[in-house]
């Protein structure tokens, strides 16, 4: 940890504020644009010194330039983002664009380590700071088997059994790469910092904000959950915004 990050957590332990809104973590359901036209206005409003993306690699943020960002076609290009299987690029492009200055952070977890993890569990792929993420041992039972049921719920009930504590096991280490990308971003840039992930990696109860309270627990964060149609949205969120939802196909197809 630096000097200035240990600064930060000695500070907050005795009660003295952190720079209010050091954190805004903005969710979203991947593919509707509404959720990101939402984000990128809070981008603008924020005017965050550094945007973390769950959708990018390291290697992808690093070739991130403002002059990149002024060329969609050429900044999609850059990145891959047509074989990257995320929604069209056209609907992330105003993020960027809304904060052209800022750092750009990748925090996504390869599909090979994240395939790594029903083996090896999350902790060897994280690294050495395993422990201080709270990636070291298991899960509550309560809380184990609580998130087990929402990896089966969200995969149509077609998950076998036996693949529910690794999903749980991959999802912890994602929350946890999340939160290392935005305290490296506190550290690099002083903040504010922006996080563009799903409404799953933002919730207040068990994604990235429990891993930052462990690691900054003096961070000022406000958490954005996004919905459709005014569906609720379980998580803890500090707010829930709306939008109409999309005609998309049934994810359960994929199972039948």
């Amino acid at each position: 940890m630096s000097l200035r990050l240990a600064l930060v957590c000695a500070l907050s332990l005795v009660a003295l504020p952190v720079a209010a809104q050091d954190v805004m973590i903005l969710g979203e359901v991947h593919d509707n644009p509404a959720h990101h036209t939402e984000q990128a206005r809070r981008v603008a409003a924020l005017g965050p010194r550094a945007l973390v993306f769950e959708m990018l690699t390291p290697a992808q943020a690093a070739r991130v330039t403002p002059g990149l960002i002024a060329d969609p076609e050429a900044m999609a290009e850059a990145l891959g983002w047509a074989d990257s299987g995320w929604p069209e690029f056209s609907m992330y492009h105003p993020i960027f664009a809304a904060a052209p200055g800022a750092a750009i952070y990748g925090a996504q977890v390869p599909r090979a380590a994240a395939r790594d993890v029903f083996g090896a569990g999350p902790a060897e792929a994280f690294g050495p700071e395993a422990a201080a993420y709270g990636l070291s041992g298991p899960l509550p039972e309560a809380e184990q088997q609580a998130r087990e049921a929402m990896q089966m719920s969200a995969h149509c009930d077609a998950l076998p059994e036996e693949m529910l504590p690794g999903m749980v096991a991959v999802q912890r280490l994602r929350d946890a790469v999340l939160a290392r990308a935005v305290v490296r971003a506190i550290d690099e840039t002083g903040g504010p910092v922006a996080v563009i992930t799903g409404n799953g990696h933002a919730r207040r109860d068990h994604g990235v904000p429990v891993y930052l309270g462990r690691v900054v627990p003096g961070l000022d964060l406000h958490v954005l959950g996004q919905t459709e149609d005014g569906a609720p949205l379980a998580g803890g969120f500090d707010e829930v915004v709306s939008a109409p939802g999309v005609d998309r196909p049934d994810p359960c197809d994929a199972f039948r």
